[in-house]
């Protein structure tokens, strides 16, 4: 992403093709790290094959869990439209109707993972087929130009590759303005001259209809994602599994010596030692193992043994470089280590609160994108209402662990000594959708229309007389 737009359409898609080019190697580095195509450690000058592969053993990829560990608790459950306009169930809103037409319910979740991988992702919302529908874009493939890109959060011109190029043919790119879509061919991203530009349609909204999903802004317009600035702690980690699996496959084990004694020595048909290219004679192996016993007639020859390396230091060393990583990374230690054991519910919900903290901060990111996503999805659907709602808010699911009897306790005390509605209440119910708390407003409209219709009768029809009967 960048600033200062300006020019032709031509103009705009040559900077943001050159945009792509500039970011394209530090996000490519980030998606080769999530993809566990990390750095090789050190090696030495002299390293064969063997080497190599305990190199490529020794990739402890955490980055996954780094961006999967916030991803699961960032799911949106429904939309609540705010009170300048008329309220209705979510489940029946036109907003959360764009939503599941768009199936965000599963898309969101690589929306999400997205941003928090490359720092920011991108969602597309247009008209296809006569129906508002809402995709993501990638970050690999996507740019996006701001007049202000730390505070605006409607890009000037966005521009996303839809091939690439190739020397049988050109690459393809869409770009969107803030009135009409274009199509955009070029050979190469550097390749200016080559950029060609044709209007496609007008997309229908009154500003551009790509809306960035950006896990943090910095007052310089960079974003920055959960894995760029762990990669240095993942490189050391690698480096000390790479230097463990190094000693624990060449000095983990006690070698036996012999002093004093030659080694039997290969021979010929005739009886002749075997010489090597050097003219040494060519040594046969000596084949030591747990059943065979050493022994030399020669008083002189000494028998002994190297002590093997300790690997509890290279151990303990992973174990510090993990917590480093937990603690930069506000990820929980026992989610990286798996150590849950003896530990209270207080201890718990203590280290459990850095991550809460980053989640909520995610949420009020993505939360505002998918608002913007709202406005725009209903300026295209023609409904100018939702359009210009800007009080409407996401409602995210409660991802936090707990027992449907715990919960209906606290909802019984919310009720009875706040004195807050009932209804207001049911979205807290753990688990419950948006479509299920719908069919719980039919089916009690449908309950109070019977209860209704029944009064209507029983009001309606002549009652016995009470002191005939008794008579």
């Amino acid at each position: 992403m960048t600033d200062a737009p300006s020019g032709t359409p031509r103009a705009l898609a040559q900077q943001l093709l050159a945009t792509l080019d500039r970011d394209l190697p530090r996000l490519q580095r980030i998606d080769n790290y999530v993809q566990g195509r990390h750095d090789d450690p050190y090696m030495p000058a002299f390293a064969d094959d063997e080497y190599r592969l305990l190199a490529k053993r020794a990739v402890a990829n955490w980055m996954p869990l780094l961006v999967g560990t916030p991803a699961q608790a960032l799911y949106v459950d429904s939309f609540r439209r705010g009170r300048t306009i008329d309220t209705q169930p979510a489940a029946q809103l036109p907003e959360w109707k764009h939503w599941q037409r768009s199936r965000l319910d599963a898309r969101q979740a690589a929306i999400h993972r997205g941003a928090l991988t490359f720092g920011h992702s991108f969602a597309l919302t247009e008209t296809v087929k006569g129906e508002v529908r809402t995709k993501g874009l990638s970050a690999l493939k996507t740019a996006a130009l701001y007049e202000d890109p730390a505070n605006d959060d409607t890009p000037y011109a966005v521009l996303t590759v839809t091939r690439r190029p190739s020397s049988e043919q050109p690459g393809t790119a869409r770009m969107w303005d803030a009135t009409t879509e274009y199509r955009v061919t070029f050979k190469g991203l550097t390749d200016a001259d080559s950029v060609r530009v044709s209007a496609v349609r007008r997309h229908g909204a009154s500003e551009c209809p790509v809306t960035r999903f950006a896990a943090a802004v910095d007052l310089e317009g960079r974003t920055v994602g959960v894995v760029e600035p762990m990669i240095a702690l993942q490189n050391r980690i690698n480096q000390t599994v790479f230097d463990l699996l190094v000693a624990q496959t060449y000095a983990s084990f006690k070698v036996r010596t012999a002093t004093g004694m030659a080694p039997p020595i290969k021979r010929d048909a005739d009886g002749e030692p075997v010489l090597d290219d050097n003219g040494q004679p060519i040594p046969l192996p000596v084949n030591v193992n747990a059943k065979r016993f050493l022994f030399a007639e020669d008083p002189d020859v000494e028998f002994g043994s190297l002590a093997e390396t300790p690997l509890a230091g290279f151990i303990d060393s992973i174990d510090m470089s993990i917590r480093h990583l937990s603690a930069i990374s506000q990820t929980p230690p026992h989610h990286l280590l798996g150590q849950i054991a003896n530990l209270s519910a207080e201890a718990l919900l203590a280290a459990e609160t850095a991550l809460s903290r980053k989640i909520a901060e995610f949420r009020a990111m993505f939360g505002e994108s998918w608002e913007r996503v709202f406005r725009v999805a209903a300026e295209l659907s023609g409904d100018t209402a939702s359009a210009e709602d800007y009080a409407g808010e996401v409602l995210w699911r409660d991802m936090e662990m707990k027992s449907l009897a715990q919960s209906a306790d606290g909802l019984g005390k919310l009720a009875d000594s706040l004195d807050i509605p009932k209804r207001g209440l049911w979205p807290r119910v753990p688990g419950v959708t948006a479509t299920e708390i719908g069919e719980w407003e039919q089916i009690r409209e449908d309950d109070d229309a019977e209860l209704q219709l029944a009064q209507s009768i029983r009001r309606a029809t002549p009652q016995p007389d009470e002191s005939a009967l008794a008579a």
